[in-house]
């Protein structure tokens, strides 16, 4: 087992060598190891009862290089995170008042009826409308006060009944709103009645996939990449999505190359976790940041990763003389095997003797032989 031993200057050596005692506790060097805890050098060479006070910390050991030890593989570098944005507190979502489809439907009926009462009360029905209405001659004396007064409260509960009247679908959600203030979210389904007065905006809060174009990206090497991603995704927190940003799917979009810049990725078929490592930090990281403005992130997945043209012809190169190399050696390393296990036939057998000349004239023309029956040059 390696062990290392820290130097400490000249002035600092031995309490001993006429240094007065009271002068102040001087560093001392240290034996540490991977088992022990830090022991004083000095402890080991010394009689006198004089306790030198050393804090202890782990010990650790710093592998060498070509000394038949492996090197401890480093941990990897967390990936660094930024900020997340804050949003107001207050900004949440929660349900509005809404009323059923009927209520709508009866305060518009309502409306229509006090307008016709109005008309005949005010004579101007026709006759044939009134006997079909089931309604009495009235000979009225004109339109009053009165007579407006009642059109207008009717128009007002018949407008109101009818304006107010909505479909709630589902996958399908509305923000509503007052003089810039949130007034709440329908996320309801069937016929309701809103407000007519507060404006909505409505918003899609299905689950949906979004393919990206492709992204500018680096693999584990630094080379430079060209990845397309599939998101799954969906709008948690209506109020914040709309609200707290100005297009939540931009910033989507943003976040996602954001983390394409800081996670590498490593195309498929490597060893070091391949797309489904990168996948899963870049699912970690995208959540995490839209989680604060309402989108919920399932999922960012590499679904074509490829390298840019910049460096695909000399990365192309550089694969097919990997594999030229690894087919040679292949070759070679069978084609030794086969002279060796002949030329140990032949011996074995008794069938030639030979001489060290011949045994190398005998490897190299079988040598020779074999490989061109596989087609390769020598």
């Amino acid at each position: 087992m390696s062990t290392t031993t820290s130097h400490t200057p000249p002035e600092s050596e031995g309490q001993s060598d006429g240094i007065a005692p009271g002068a102040g506790v001087r560093p001392a060097r240290l034996i540490q190891n991977e088992a022990t805890t830090e022991i004083p050098v000095h402890l080991l060479f010394r009689d006198g009862p004089d306790p030198v006070r050393m804090p202890l910390g782990p010990a650790v050991v710093g592998r060498r290089q070509d000394t038949g030890e492996r090197p401890r593989s480093g941990r990897p570098v967390p990936v660094r995170r930024r900020p997340l944005p804050e949003t107001d507190p207050e900004l949440a979502e929660r349900p509005a008042r809404v009323l059923p489809g009927a209520a709508g439907l009866l305060a518009g009926a309502c409306g229509l009826t006090g307008a016709l009462v109005t008309t005949w009360w005010a004579g101007l029905l026709p006759a044939p409308a009134g006997r079909a209405f089931g309604l009495p001659a009235y000979p009225g004396h004109g339109l009053g006060l009165a007579h407006w007064a009642a059109y207008a409260g009717s128009g007002l509960l018949g407008a109101a009944g009818f304006g107010g009247l909505a479909r709630g679908r589902t996958g399908r959600a509305w923000v509503l709103g007052l003089f810039g203030r949130y007034r709440g979210t329908v996320r309801r389904t069937g016929l309701l009645w809103v407000n007519p007065l507060l404006p909505r905006r409505r918003v899609d809060v299905r689950l949906r996939h979004w393919r990206s174009e492709a992204m500018p990206a680096v693999d584990p090497d630094g080379m430079a990449l060209r990845v397309v991603v599939l998101v799954v995704w969906r709008v948690r927190d209506t109020a914040r999505a709309l609200l707290g940003i100005d297009d939540h799917e931009t910033y989507l979009r943003e976040c996602v190359e954001a983390a394409l810049a800081r996670v590498p990725v490593e195309p498929a078929g490597g060893a070091r976790g391949g797309t489904t490592a990168a996948g899963d930090a870049l699912t970690r990281l995208v959540a995490e940041e839209t989680a604060p403005v309402g989108v919920e992130v399932f999922s960012v997945q590499p679904v074509r990763v490829e390298y840019a043209p910049e460096v695909a012809a000399a990365v192309h190169r550089r694969r097919i003389a990997a594999l030229d190399a690894r087919q040679r050696a292949s070759m070679l390393g069978s084609v030794v095997d086969s002279v060796e296990d002949t030329v140990t036939r032949l011996t074995t057998r008794g069938l030639v003797e030979l001489d060290d000349y011949d045994r190398k004239v005998l490897v190299r023309d079988l040598t020779v032989a074999f490989c061109s029956g596989r087609g390769e040059p020598v």
